[in-house]
């Protein structure tokens, strides 16, 4: 069974940085289409950065400070965070497209993390 287990979040003061990671485990042959997505308690969950192959799209608010980064040997997903400000306060949660073995077949499904909290302080 394909699982994501996120890491990295924490308390950091406005300025700062921070490195989420997203490790995808099991029988897992590709990693497709990849993403990041922030959730906080007055806003639906949104897109803050995609990554597709060699090609990244992101949030304007997080262009030129965060970064959608790939090990595909390690299956992990990384997002480093700079200059962080309290805005960027929330849960974060990594969301993969994974291609894998399950058995009986090949199949492509969606998966997500179990988040974790980013909190910015000024």
């Amino acid at each position: 069974q394909v699982q994501l287990v996120e890491s990295g979040g924490g308390l950091v003061q406005a300025g700062g940085s921070l490195r989420l990671s997203c490790v995808a485990s099991g029988p897992i042959i590709s990693l497709g289409r990849m993403a990041w997505y922030r959730q906080t308690p007055y806003k639906q969950r949104e897109l803050v950065a995609l990554r597709f192959g060699s090609t990244t799209d992101y949030a304007n608010y997080v262009k030129g400070r965060f970064t959608i980064a790939v090990d595909n040997a390690k299956d992990t997903v990384f997002l480093p965070m700079n200059s962080l400000k309290p805005e960027d306060t929330g849960v974060y949660y990594c969301n993969l497209d994974i291609l894998a073995d399950l058995g009986d077949s090949y199949r492509s499904n969606e998966y997500w993390g179990q988040g974790t909290q980013v909190t910015v302080s000024s």
